[in-house]
């Protein structure tokens, strides 16, 4: 089952071969690339929420 045929069956070109779901590499990439989407937005929103006075007092 596992012979030369499975790897010429997923022969992919494009975003697809580093993104896919049916090589081990194609996952991890996967992984790593929504862990670094999630940590870019927690990055974003510590960085932007400063606190700041609603009102300025004169």
């Amino acid at each position: 089952m596992a012979g030369a045929e499975s790897d010429a069956q997923f022969q992919y070109t494009g975003i697809k071969k580093y993104f896919n779901s049916n090589t081990l590499t194609g996952r991890m990439n996967c992984v790593l690339a929504t862990y670094g989407g999630i940590a870019l937005l927690v990055f974003y929103f510590k960085l932007r929420s400063k606190k700041t006075p609603a009102v300025k007092a004169t």
